[in-house]
């Protein structure tokens, strides 16, 4: 007899990317930054680790509010600390999506939409992409104008690719929210940074950014969202008291606040990726024109599984992803590799063992 809710037990759970805990590993699989944070974040890491710690964090994150709101170009009222990105999207889902309400998402694409869903009972439909990744919105805005919030992850994981601003908005439902999850979206090459909140969806729209990527702070688990202040202070009421710790909250504002650290992280990555995909290019794989730190490649062999067996025997992490129901793949299932971009010495570790295996 199980005493979980219904919804709990029909449901396999969202399946992180491998975390080896012995030494040796070339990691390319959970797209972390290979590079180390801004040193501003060690110092006040270290900072608040000899201060408060007997006292219970700001439950507002104020500081970063004022930080990120400098950055982003917003009063600090628009921002929302989380507990990592994750934390922000679960917010919303609780927030804005009932039992009777449907949540709409692309596909393929992050799966972790999918099971907050399921967690909060809400229906949810899948926006079906094209084979070049593209909306065919004959198809998708049907689903979009039944929704009560419309996740659309930009740039999109796996592929890499990154939507218009048309595009976006054409995305937003009519009597709900569109969430725009821009966890990779200092990789592209025109960020955002927030223009559309100032459009005529500005209103429905929520942007949610995360330090797990481009700020190099996977360990430290933050992330935060953009909105307009009424939007905010209805999510408030949902968060826990004091959803970011003390220790988070300082290397978050020491690291937003030091652009030109993350910003030339960046950019060593958007050289190292282009490498990649030439590499991969040259060893017949199809590569996915990229706009995040990491690149989508499929092979005319299709064992795709095989290749990431091998290279783990060569302690050599990628991540092998597979996506059933998906009406233009052979069979209707469509696998692949994704790769995180690593320092250019992973990557010629990995292109060397590559071309072994194929």
């Amino acid at each position: 007899m199980s005493f979980f809710r219904p919804e709990l037990d029909r449901m396999a759970g969202y399946l992180p990317g491998e975390q080896p805990q012995d030494s040796g590993w070339t990691k390319l699989n959970t797209n972390e930054n290979p590079y180390p944070p801004s040193p501003r974040v060690i110092e006040a890491i270290q900072a608040a680790a000899q201060s408060r710690l007997n006292l219970y964090p700001d439950p507002m994150g104020t500081p970063f509010r004022k930080a990120a709101a400098e950055v982003c170009g917003v009063d600090p009222d628009w921002i929302l600390p989380g507990n990592g990105s994750d934390e922000i999207l679960t917010i919303l889902t609780r927030s804005f999506a009932g039992s009777n309400d449907q949540i709409a998402f692309p596909y393929p694409s992050y799966i972790l939409y999918e099971t907050l869903a399921d967690l909060q009972g809400a229906r949810h439909v899948r926006l079906p992409l094209e084979p070049d990744w593209s909306w065919d919105f004959h198809k998708v805005m049907p689903i979009v104008e039944q929704s009560k919030l419309v996740f659309v992850p930009n740039p999109n994981s796996p592929s890499g690719n990154r939507w218009t601003w048309d595009d976006l908005v054409s995305l937003t439902p009519p009597r709900g929210v569109l969430v725009l999850d821009e966890a990779y979206g200092d990789f592209a090459d025109f960020p955002h940074r927030g223009e559309l909140l100032n459009s005529t969806i500005g209103s429905q729209l929520i942007i949610t950014r995360t330090f797990s990527k481009s700020y190099s702070l996977a360990g430290i688990r933050f992330g935060f969202a953009i909105a307009h202040p009424s939007v905010i202070a209805g999510l408030r009421k949902m968060k826990d008291s004091y959803n970011c710790d003390s220790i988070s909250l300082a290397a978050a504002t020491a690291a937003i606040l030091d652009q030109d650290w993350m910003l030339s992280n960046v950019q060593r990555i958007r050289t190292t990726r282009e490498r990649l995909a030439t590499g991969l290019s040259s060893l017949g794989f199809h590569v996915v024109p990229s706009q995040t730190n990491f690149v989508w490649a499929t092979h005319p062999t299709g064992e795709h599984r095989l290749q990431y067996e091998a290279l783990k025997m060569r302690k050599i992490l990628v991540r092998y992803m597979k996506f059933p129901n998906v009406d233009w793949a052979v069979n209707g299932i469509l696998d692949g590799l994704r790769i995180t971009v690593g320092t250019d010495e992973e990557i010629d570790k990995f292109l060397a063992a590559m071309k072994e295996i194929v």
